[in-house]
């Protein structure tokens, strides 16, 4: 059966974006809903409900069946079973999702599911910066790191459907047992990452008279920043470098056309990308290291509820 529509649901950290698309990616309609709390099976039926919702103005607009749906989970999206692990919800942990949701919406409605990695760089080859690629690597900097790897036109997704968890990239020996939690890269380089970077920096400081302190966040040390404080300065040196190393490693490993910053953080760092290019280019691959294009996400939060129709589309596609 063709379908002239295709529903995406994007589950983020405090909201659920929903949208229906037509088969050039037009949004025809679109919704979000908080989670303000929501666990478990809270988090469910407000999906159903938003599924419930777009199902039924579909049929009434553009399809005289039940469109696809592809769902973008942040976390790990277990292909063979239909469970997901999502840390940020409570009640999430190996969570039979495509099992609920066919109870509740019916079995013969075909669902999708992947990784919120997976989903950004789909979402960013069908309608971002990597639009027409075969070989491109999405690096979602925000509150942690990952990374949407797309190659040969499929996406990465490894043994245990875990690939492009690089937030975990080891880039700074000796080990320390403070990385366990999310990892070296993540520690360093992530949005909480950061803050964190430039919190340690101020306690070497006995003489700093700036405005970064024990609660700064990201937003603040971007900020410090603008104004030539020396440990905003000194904490993007770092975080930079390892921005770069990160990229070195994407090039040499998957020789991409394309990498796509994108996340909450890039935003403000899209200043920094031609930075990150030079310290790329003292660590990759070289002849790799000048073919790849090195660029800011377009789509913003939105691509991976974008890839989460591409998701259910190329599915489709696929039979």
């Amino acid at each position: 059966m063709e379908y002239k529509c295709f529903i995406g649901l994007d589950i983020g950290g405090t909201k659920i974006s929903t949208a229906l698309f037509d088969i050039s990616g037009n949004v025809l309609a679109e919704d979000k809903v908080l989670l303000a709390g929501a666990r478990g099976k809270e988090v469910l039926a407000l999906i159903v409900k938003e599924l419930r919702a777009l199902i039924l103005f579909a049929k009434t607009t553009c399809c005289s069946e039940t469109p696809p749906v592809g769902i973008c989970v942040p976390g790990i999206a277990y292909h063979e079973s239909g469970k997901v692990w999502a840390p940020n919800i409570p009640g999430w942990d190996d969570y039979p999702l495509l099992e609920e949701l066919k109870e509740a919406l019916g079995k013969e409605i075909k669902i999708y599911i992947d990784s919120d990695r997976a989903c950004s760089i789909l979402g960013e080859t069908w309608r971002g910066s990597a639009k027409g690629s075969k070989n491109a690597v999405f690096v979602a900097v925000g509150t942690g790191i990952g990374a949407g790897i797309l190659m040969d036109g499929r996406i990465l997704r490894g043994h245990g459907d875990i690939a492009g968890a690089t937030g975990w990239m080891a880039l700074q020996p000796p080990y320390d047992k403070k990385y366990d939690a999310c990892g070296c890269f993540e520690y360093y380089a992530s949005g909480e990452g950061i803050a964190r970077t430039a919190r340690e920096y101020l306690l070497q400081a006995s003489d700093y008279k700036g405005i970064i302190n024990n609660a700064s966040s990201a937003k603040d040390i971007f900020a410090a920043y603008e104004d030539k404080d020396p440990i905003a300065i000194k904490t993007f040196d770092h975080v930079i470098a390892f921005w770069g190393m990160a990229t070195a490693n994407y090039v040499s490993l998957f020789d991409p056309e394309k990498i796509i910053f994108g996340g909450g953080v890039f935003g403000p760092a899209v200043q920094f990308i031609p930075r990150i290019r030079e310290e790329a280019e003292k660590w990759a691959q070289p002849i790799a290291m000048k073919q790849v294009t090195l660029i800011p996400s377009v789509l913003g939060d939105h691509a991976g509820l974008i890839g989460a129709g591409r998701l259910a589309m190329i599915n489709q596609e696929k039979g």
